[in-house]
Protein backbone atom coordinates (compact mmCIF):
# COMPACT_ATOMS: atom_id res chain seq x y z
CA UNK A 1 0.00 0.00 0.00
CA UNK A 2 1.11 3.66 -0.42
CA UNK A 3 0.35 5.71 2.71
CA UNK A 4 1.03 9.56 3.22
CA UNK A 5 0.70 11.12 6.05
CA UNK A 6 -0.10 14.48 7.06
CA UNK A 7 -0.25 16.57 10.69
CA UNK A 8 -3.38 18.84 10.42
CA UNK A 9 -3.12 19.69 13.43
CA UNK A 10 -1.90 18.51 17.16
CA UNK A 11 -4.79 15.86 17.21
CA UNK A 12 -5.34 15.33 14.10
CA UNK A 13 -3.65 13.04 11.22
CA UNK A 14 -4.80 12.63 7.52
CA UNK A 15 -3.64 9.39 6.19
CA UNK A 16 -3.97 9.15 2.09
CA UNK A 17 -4.12 5.23 1.16
CA UNK A 18 -3.67 3.40 -2.25
CA UNK A 19 -4.99 -0.27 -1.55
CA UNK A 20 -2.90 -3.17 -3.27
CA UNK A 21 -5.20 -4.31 -5.85
CA UNK A 22 -4.92 -8.07 -3.85
CA UNK A 23 -6.86 -6.10 -0.96
CA UNK A 24 -9.41 -5.05 -3.26
CA UNK A 25 -10.19 -8.01 -4.92
CA UNK A 26 -10.13 -9.67 -1.15
CA UNK A 27 -12.48 -6.99 -0.09
CA UNK A 28 -15.02 -8.09 -3.31
CA UNK A 29 -14.94 -11.45 -2.66
CA UNK A 30 -15.49 -10.74 1.10
CA UNK A 31 -18.75 -8.23 0.03
CA UNK A 32 -20.37 -10.69 -2.03
CA UNK A 33 -19.99 -13.25 0.60
CA UNK A 34 -21.60 -11.15 2.72
CA UNK A 35 -24.36 -10.20 1.00
CA UNK A 36 -24.95 -13.39 -0.44
CA UNK A 37 -26.16 -14.30 3.39
CA UNK A 38 -29.16 -12.44 3.02
CA UNK A 39 -30.29 -13.82 -0.65
CA UNK A 40 -32.74 -16.86 -1.04
CA UNK A 41 -32.27 -18.49 -3.65
CA UNK A 42 -34.18 -22.31 -4.32
CA UNK A 43 -31.89 -25.48 -3.52
CA UNK A 44 -28.67 -23.44 -2.01
CA UNK A 45 -28.89 -22.60 1.82
CA UNK A 46 -28.19 -18.62 2.51
CA UNK A 47 -24.13 -17.89 1.55
CA UNK A 48 -23.75 -21.03 -0.54
CA UNK A 49 -25.47 -20.17 -4.07
CA UNK A 50 -22.65 -19.95 -6.48
CA UNK A 51 -20.88 -16.43 -7.25
CA UNK A 52 -22.25 -15.89 -10.76
CA UNK A 53 -25.93 -16.52 -10.04
CA UNK A 54 -25.68 -14.04 -6.86
CA UNK A 55 -23.91 -11.49 -8.93
CA UNK A 56 -26.61 -11.41 -11.11
CA UNK A 57 -28.93 -10.19 -8.32
CA UNK A 58 -27.22 -7.93 -6.42
CA UNK A 59 -26.94 -4.05 -7.69
CA UNK A 60 -23.48 -2.00 -8.74
CA UNK A 61 -24.02 0.09 -5.54
CA UNK A 62 -25.10 -2.32 -3.10
CA UNK A 63 -21.83 -3.93 -3.84
CA UNK A 64 -19.67 -1.09 -4.36
CA UNK A 65 -21.03 0.25 -0.97
CA UNK A 66 -20.16 -2.95 1.27
CA UNK A 67 -16.63 -3.63 -0.07
CA UNK A 68 -15.98 -0.20 0.19
CA UNK A 69 -16.78 -0.64 4.14
CA UNK A 70 -14.91 -4.12 3.68
CA UNK A 71 -11.57 -2.57 2.15
CA UNK A 72 -11.49 0.66 4.18
CA UNK A 73 -11.76 -1.56 7.53
CA UNK A 74 -9.17 -4.07 6.52
CA UNK A 75 -6.76 -1.24 5.40
CA UNK A 76 -6.96 1.11 7.62
CA UNK A 77 -6.33 -1.48 10.52
CA UNK A 78 -3.07 -2.39 8.73
CA UNK A 79 -2.14 1.50 8.28
CA UNK A 80 -2.66 2.41 11.36
CA UNK A 81 -0.72 -0.79 12.81
CA UNK A 82 2.46 -0.07 10.76
CA UNK A 83 2.30 3.91 11.63
CA UNK A 84 2.22 2.95 14.79
CA UNK A 85 -0.91 5.05 15.53
CA UNK A 86 -3.48 5.05 18.16
CA UNK A 87 -6.74 6.80 17.15
CA UNK A 88 -8.36 8.44 20.38
CA UNK A 89 -11.28 5.68 21.63
CA UNK A 90 -13.62 9.06 21.88
CA UNK A 91 -14.03 9.32 18.17
CA UNK A 92 -14.05 7.27 15.02
CA UNK A 93 -11.99 8.03 12.17
CA UNK A 94 -13.80 9.59 8.93
CA UNK A 95 -13.44 8.32 6.11
CA UNK A 96 -13.54 9.76 2.12
CA UNK A 97 -13.81 7.62 -0.58
CA UNK A 98 -11.75 8.98 -3.64
CA UNK A 99 -12.07 6.34 -6.21
CA UNK A 100 -12.97 2.72 -6.31
CA UNK A 101 -13.44 0.58 -9.24
CA UNK A 102 -13.99 -3.48 -9.44
CA UNK A 103 -12.38 -4.26 -12.92
CA UNK A 104 -9.28 -2.14 -12.41
CA UNK A 105 -9.26 -3.37 -8.34
CA UNK A 106 -8.29 0.70 -7.76
CA UNK A 107 -9.33 1.81 -4.61
CA UNK A 108 -8.14 5.09 -2.74
CA UNK A 109 -9.07 6.83 0.18
CA UNK A 110 -8.52 9.30 2.58
CA UNK A 111 -8.82 8.94 6.40
CA UNK A 112 -8.81 11.59 9.14
CA UNK A 113 -7.75 10.15 12.39
CA UNK A 114 -8.55 11.41 15.69
CA UNK A 115 -5.75 11.75 18.69
CA UNK A 116 -6.16 11.82 22.24
CA UNK A 117 -6.76 15.96 23.33
CA UNK A 118 -4.14 17.47 25.03
CA UNK A 119 -5.39 19.44 27.95
CA UNK A 120 -3.99 21.89 29.89
CA UNK A 121 -5.85 22.76 32.72
CA UNK A 122 -5.37 26.72 33.75
CA UNK A 123 -5.93 27.75 37.53
CA UNK A 124 -10.16 27.08 37.88
CA UNK A 125 -10.15 28.29 41.64
CA UNK A 126 -10.96 31.91 42.91
CA UNK A 127 -11.50 33.31 39.19
CA UNK A 128 -13.20 36.74 40.14
CA UNK A 129 -17.36 36.75 38.42
CA UNK A 130 -19.37 39.43 38.32
CA UNK A 131 -23.10 38.58 39.51
CA UNK A 132 -25.21 39.98 37.71
CA UNK A 133 -28.40 42.38 39.12
CA UNK A 134 -31.71 40.92 38.18
CA UNK A 135 -34.12 42.69 39.62
CA UNK A 136 -38.07 41.54 39.05
CA UNK A 137 -39.76 44.91 37.59
CA UNK A 138 -43.51 45.39 37.86
CA UNK A 139 -43.97 45.50 34.55
CA UNK A 140 -42.59 41.71 34.16
CA UNK A 141 -45.57 40.87 36.79
CA UNK A 142 -48.00 42.36 34.88
CA UNK A 143 -46.94 40.82 31.87
CA UNK A 144 -46.62 37.28 33.64
CA UNK A 145 -50.09 37.82 35.18
CA UNK A 146 -51.79 38.69 31.54
CA UNK A 147 -50.03 35.82 30.47
CA UNK A 148 -51.62 33.68 33.33
CA UNK A 149 -55.07 35.25 31.96
CA UNK A 150 -54.72 34.31 28.60
CA UNK A 151 -53.78 30.88 28.96
CA UNK A 152 -57.27 30.59 30.79
CA UNK A 153 -58.93 32.33 28.14
CA UNK A 154 -61.96 31.42 26.63
CA UNK A 155 -62.87 32.06 22.80
CA UNK A 156 -66.28 34.15 22.03
CA UNK A 157 -68.38 34.27 18.67
CA UNK A 158 -67.61 37.72 16.85
CA UNK A 159 -70.50 39.02 16.08
CA UNK A 160 -70.09 42.97 17.04
CA UNK A 161 -66.95 44.34 15.40
CA UNK A 162 -64.40 43.29 12.30
CA UNK A 163 -61.92 40.69 13.15
CA UNK A 164 -58.31 42.10 14.59
CA UNK A 165 -55.30 40.31 14.97
CA UNK A 166 -55.17 37.79 17.58
CA UNK A 167 -58.86 36.97 16.59
CA UNK A 168 -58.82 33.43 15.38
CA UNK A 169 -60.77 33.54 11.07
CA UNK A 170 -62.21 31.13 9.12
CA UNK A 171 -62.42 32.03 5.51
CA UNK A 172 -62.98 30.78 2.18
CA UNK A 173 -60.42 31.78 -0.25
CA UNK A 174 -61.92 31.57 -4.17
CA UNK A 175 -59.85 32.54 -6.51
CA UNK A 176 -61.20 33.28 -10.23
CA UNK A 177 -62.80 30.95 -11.90
CA UNK A 178 -62.97 28.50 -8.99
CA UNK A 179 -66.71 27.46 -7.75
CA UNK A 180 -65.86 26.73 -4.48
CA UNK A 181 -62.93 27.93 -3.01
CA UNK A 182 -60.86 26.59 0.01
CA UNK A 183 -61.54 27.01 3.34
CA UNK A 184 -58.97 27.64 6.50
CA UNK A 185 -58.60 28.13 10.30
CA UNK A 186 -56.07 31.25 11.15
CA UNK A 187 -54.68 33.55 13.67
CA UNK A 188 -55.01 36.80 12.07
CA UNK A 189 -51.53 38.35 12.08
CA UNK A 190 -49.68 34.76 12.11
CA UNK A 191 -50.22 33.65 8.29
CA UNK A 192 -48.68 36.23 5.68
CA UNK A 193 -48.70 39.93 5.73
CA UNK A 194 -51.46 40.21 2.52
CA UNK A 195 -53.97 37.90 4.21
CA UNK A 196 -53.37 39.46 7.90
CA UNK A 197 -53.99 43.05 6.44
CA UNK A 198 -57.06 41.69 3.68
CA UNK A 199 -58.91 39.78 6.49
CA UNK A 200 -58.85 42.71 8.93
CA UNK A 201 -61.93 44.46 9.64
CA UNK A 202 -64.18 42.12 7.71
CA UNK A 203 -67.21 40.70 9.90
CA UNK A 204 -68.81 37.45 9.88
CA UNK A 205 -70.04 36.57 6.05
CA UNK A 206 -68.61 39.91 4.78
CA UNK A 207 -66.90 39.41 1.40
CA UNK A 208 -63.78 41.13 -0.12
CA UNK A 209 -62.12 40.91 -3.82
CA UNK A 210 -58.32 40.95 -3.32
CA UNK A 211 -54.96 39.75 -5.23
CA UNK A 212 -52.90 38.14 -2.91
CA UNK A 213 -49.44 36.83 -3.45
CA UNK A 214 -49.18 33.51 -1.63
CA UNK A 215 -45.76 32.37 0.41
CA UNK A 216 -43.29 29.67 -1.20
CA UNK A 217 -44.21 27.72 1.68
CA UNK A 218 -47.90 27.80 1.85
CA UNK A 219 -49.34 25.03 2.82
CA UNK A 220 -51.35 24.52 -0.48
CA UNK A 221 -48.66 23.15 -2.93
CA UNK A 222 -50.59 24.10 -5.86
CA UNK A 223 -50.89 27.93 -4.64
CA UNK A 224 -47.59 27.64 -3.15
CA UNK A 225 -45.28 30.98 -4.80
CA UNK A 226 -48.52 32.03 -7.11
CA UNK A 227 -50.13 35.32 -7.47
CA UNK A 228 -53.89 35.25 -7.74
CA UNK A 229 -57.07 37.34 -7.91
CA UNK A 230 -59.49 36.32 -5.23
CA UNK A 231 -62.70 36.56 -2.70
CA UNK A 232 -62.19 36.29 0.69
CA UNK A 233 -65.55 35.37 2.67
CA UNK A 234 -65.32 35.50 6.40
CA UNK A 235 -67.85 32.60 7.08
CA UNK A 236 -67.29 33.06 11.25
CA UNK A 237 -64.71 34.38 13.68
CA UNK A 238 -64.07 34.09 17.26
CA UNK A 239 -62.27 36.69 20.05
CA UNK A 240 -60.38 35.96 22.95
CA UNK A 241 -62.40 36.60 26.28
CA UNK A 242 -59.63 37.09 29.11
CA UNK A 243 -61.02 36.69 32.65
CA UNK A 244 -61.10 39.23 35.20
CA UNK A 245 -58.08 39.98 37.32
CA UNK A 246 -59.95 39.04 40.86
CA UNK A 247 -60.05 37.30 43.41
CA UNK A 248 -61.79 34.26 42.04
CA UNK A 249 -58.99 34.02 39.19
CA UNK A 250 -56.70 33.71 41.81
CA UNK A 251 -58.31 31.02 43.30
CA UNK A 252 -58.32 29.30 39.98
CA UNK A 253 -54.01 29.51 39.78
CA UNK A 254 -53.97 27.95 44.26
CA UNK A 255 -53.33 31.60 45.34
CA UNK A 256 -55.78 33.12 48.02
CA UNK A 257 -56.26 36.12 46.38
CA UNK A 258 -54.88 38.66 43.70
CA UNK A 259 -52.04 40.29 46.39
CA UNK A 260 -51.08 36.40 47.06
CA UNK A 261 -51.28 35.93 43.28
CA UNK A 262 -49.04 38.96 42.85
CA UNK A 263 -46.21 37.23 45.52
CA UNK A 264 -46.19 34.16 44.35
CA UNK A 265 -45.54 35.65 40.44
CA UNK A 266 -42.80 37.48 41.90
CA UNK A 267 -41.28 34.67 43.85
CA UNK A 268 -41.22 32.75 40.74
CA UNK A 269 -39.92 35.43 38.17
CA UNK A 270 -37.13 35.96 41.31
CA UNK A 271 -36.32 31.62 40.84
CA UNK A 272 -36.23 32.11 37.38
CA UNK A 273 -33.48 35.30 37.22
CA UNK A 274 -31.28 33.58 40.22
CA UNK A 275 -31.27 30.50 37.95
CA UNK A 276 -30.59 32.80 34.69
CA UNK A 277 -27.75 34.63 36.96
CA UNK A 278 -26.05 31.68 37.60
CA UNK A 279 -26.05 30.53 33.62
CA UNK A 280 -24.10 33.92 33.20
CA UNK A 281 -21.88 33.09 35.73
CA UNK A 282 -21.20 29.93 34.26
CA UNK A 283 -20.81 31.52 30.84
CA UNK A 284 -18.19 33.58 32.69
CA UNK A 285 -16.31 31.20 34.46
CA UNK A 286 -15.95 28.56 31.35
CA UNK A 287 -15.00 31.70 28.97
CA UNK A 288 -12.35 32.35 31.23
CA UNK A 289 -11.62 28.86 32.16
CA UNK A 290 -10.65 28.52 28.43
CA UNK A 291 -8.34 31.19 27.93
CA UNK A 292 -6.06 30.39 30.67
CA UNK A 293 -5.89 27.18 29.46
CA UNK A 294 -4.56 24.85 26.66
CA UNK A 295 -6.99 22.73 24.86
CA UNK A 296 -6.72 20.78 21.33
CA UNK A 297 -9.48 18.30 20.41
CA UNK A 298 -9.70 16.43 16.99
CA UNK A 299 -11.27 18.05 14.00
CA UNK A 300 -12.97 14.40 13.85
CA UNK A 301 -15.00 15.40 17.53
CA UNK A 302 -16.07 18.38 16.73
CA UNK A 303 -16.92 18.03 12.77
CA UNK A 304 -19.57 15.05 14.20
CA UNK A 305 -21.81 17.46 16.24
CA UNK A 306 -21.54 20.28 13.56
CA UNK A 307 -22.78 17.69 10.74
CA UNK A 308 -25.40 16.19 12.70
CA UNK A 309 -27.05 19.75 13.89
CA UNK A 310 -26.90 20.93 10.34
CA UNK A 311 -28.72 17.45 9.20
CA UNK A 312 -31.33 17.59 11.92
CA UNK A 313 -32.04 21.31 10.74
CA UNK A 314 -31.85 20.56 7.09
CA UNK A 315 -34.38 17.95 8.38
CA UNK A 316 -36.70 20.41 10.15
CA UNK A 317 -36.12 22.95 7.11
CA UNK A 318 -37.21 20.25 4.92
CA UNK A 319 -40.52 19.34 6.28
CA UNK A 320 -41.48 23.18 6.11
CA UNK A 321 -40.75 23.05 2.59
CA UNK A 322 -37.71 25.72 2.84
CA UNK A 323 -34.40 24.53 2.05
CA UNK A 324 -31.05 25.20 3.78
CA UNK A 325 -30.00 28.18 1.74
CA UNK A 326 -33.22 29.70 2.58
CA UNK A 327 -32.92 29.14 6.67
CA UNK A 328 -29.21 30.75 6.44
CA UNK A 329 -30.92 33.87 4.74
CA UNK A 330 -33.56 34.15 6.91
CA UNK A 331 -31.20 34.76 9.86
CA UNK A 332 -29.24 37.14 7.83
CA UNK A 333 -26.44 34.30 6.77
CA UNK A 334 -25.10 32.70 3.84
CA UNK A 335 -25.23 28.76 4.12
CA UNK A 336 -21.65 28.79 4.19
CA UNK A 337 -21.75 30.98 6.83
CA UNK A 338 -24.06 28.72 9.01
CA UNK A 339 -21.88 26.04 8.40
CA UNK A 340 -18.94 27.70 9.41
CA UNK A 341 -21.03 29.41 13.15
CA UNK A 342 -22.04 25.91 13.90
CA UNK A 343 -18.96 24.34 13.14
CA UNK A 344 -17.22 26.83 15.86
CA UNK A 345 -19.82 26.56 18.05
CA UNK A 346 -19.38 22.72 18.42
CA UNK A 347 -15.39 23.13 18.73
CA UNK A 348 -16.35 25.55 21.59
CA UNK A 349 -18.65 23.18 23.40
CA UNK A 350 -16.16 19.91 22.69
CA UNK A 351 -12.91 21.96 24.32
CA UNK A 352 -15.60 23.14 27.25
CA UNK A 353 -16.13 19.09 27.87
CA UNK A 354 -12.89 17.90 28.30
CA UNK A 355 -12.19 21.15 30.39
CA UNK A 356 -15.09 19.96 32.94
CA UNK A 357 -13.94 16.26 32.56
CA UNK A 358 -10.54 17.16 33.06
CA UNK A 359 -11.32 18.85 36.89
CA UNK A 360 -14.00 16.29 37.22
CA UNK A 361 -10.86 13.72 37.67
CA UNK A 362 -8.36 16.07 38.90
CA UNK A 363 -11.00 16.90 42.12
CA UNK A 364 -11.63 12.91 42.15
CA UNK A 365 -15.28 13.97 41.78
CA UNK A 366 -17.82 10.86 41.52
CA UNK A 367 -21.46 10.90 40.50
CA UNK A 368 -24.09 9.35 42.99
CA UNK A 369 -27.38 7.94 41.88
CA UNK A 370 -29.22 11.39 43.31
CA UNK A 371 -27.41 13.25 40.73
CA UNK A 372 -28.37 11.51 37.88
CA UNK A 373 -31.67 10.88 38.84
CA UNK A 374 -31.84 15.12 39.51
CA UNK A 375 -30.56 16.09 36.00
CA UNK A 376 -32.72 13.08 34.59
CA UNK A 377 -35.60 15.58 36.17
CA UNK A 378 -34.56 18.73 34.63
CA UNK A 379 -34.03 16.96 31.30
CA UNK A 380 -37.38 15.64 31.35
CA UNK A 381 -39.13 19.14 32.61
CA UNK A 382 -36.85 20.96 29.08
CA UNK A 383 -38.97 17.99 26.56
CA UNK A 384 -41.94 18.29 28.83
CA UNK A 385 -42.28 14.42 28.96
CA UNK A 386 -41.89 12.91 32.73
CA UNK A 387 -38.93 11.38 34.22
CA UNK A 388 -39.39 7.51 32.78
CA UNK A 389 -40.10 8.86 29.27
CA UNK A 390 -36.99 10.86 29.39
CA UNK A 391 -35.12 7.79 30.12
CA UNK A 392 -36.61 5.05 27.94
CA UNK A 393 -35.91 8.05 25.47
CA UNK A 394 -32.00 7.91 26.14
CA UNK A 395 -31.90 4.63 26.31
CA UNK A 396 -33.37 3.99 23.38
CA UNK A 397 -31.29 5.91 21.26
CA UNK A 398 -28.27 5.07 23.33
CA UNK A 399 -27.69 8.56 24.75
CA UNK A 400 -27.74 7.44 28.37
CA UNK A 401 -24.13 8.93 28.21
CA UNK A 402 -25.32 12.34 27.72
CA UNK A 403 -27.09 12.40 30.85
CA UNK A 404 -23.91 11.18 32.65
CA UNK A 405 -21.68 13.76 30.98
CA UNK A 406 -24.71 16.98 32.06
CA UNK A 407 -24.69 15.44 35.27
CA UNK A 408 -20.91 15.64 35.54
CA UNK A 409 -20.93 19.15 34.14
CA UNK A 410 -23.99 20.48 36.61
CA UNK A 411 -21.79 19.30 39.55
CA UNK A 412 -18.17 20.79 38.11
CA UNK A 413 -20.16 24.17 37.22
CA UNK A 414 -21.57 23.77 41.26
CA UNK A 415 -17.97 23.65 42.33
CA UNK A 416 -16.70 26.08 40.30
CA UNK A 417 -18.96 28.88 41.55
CA UNK A 418 -18.46 27.70 45.18
CA UNK A 419 -14.59 28.51 44.89
CA UNK A 420 -15.05 32.04 42.79
CA UNK A 421 -14.73 35.12 43.67
CA UNK A 422 -18.22 36.76 42.71
CA UNK A 423 -18.36 40.30 43.15
CA UNK A 424 -22.11 41.63 42.97
CA UNK A 425 -22.13 43.81 39.32
CA UNK A 426 -23.13 47.42 40.57
CA UNK A 427 -25.78 50.09 37.90
CA UNK A 428 -23.63 52.17 35.98
CA UNK A 429 -23.99 55.28 37.38
CA UNK A 430 -26.32 58.44 35.19
CA UNK A 431 -23.72 60.82 32.86
CA UNK A 432 -24.07 64.10 34.14
CA UNK A 433 -25.38 66.66 31.36
CA UNK A 434 -22.81 68.74 29.80
CA UNK A 435 -23.02 72.88 30.60
CA UNK A 436 -22.66 74.77 28.48
CA UNK A 437 -19.77 77.22 28.42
Amino acid sequence: MQVTTEKLNPCTIKLSVVCETNDVAQGYERALKKISKSIRLPGFRPGHAPKAMVEGMVSKDQLNQEAADEIVRSTLTKVLKEESIEPFPGNRPSVSLEKLDVDSKECVYTAKIPLAPIVKLGEYKGLSLEKPKLEVTNEEIEYQIDDLRKRKSSRVPLTDRGVDAGDVAFVNIKPEGDQTGRNFMTSVGQTFPELDEAVKGLKVEEMKNVELTFPANFQEKDWAGKTKKVQLTLNSASAVKLPELDDEFAKSLNASDVTDLRTKVTETLEAAKESMGRDIMVEQIMEKLLAGSEVEVADNAWEDIANRRLQETATEQGQQGKSMETYASENGMTLEELVQAWQEKAKLYIKRAFLIREIFAAEQMQLTNQDLNQELVTMAYEFQVSPAEMFDVLKKNNSLEELQFRAISTKVSEFLLANADIKEATKPKAKKSAKAE
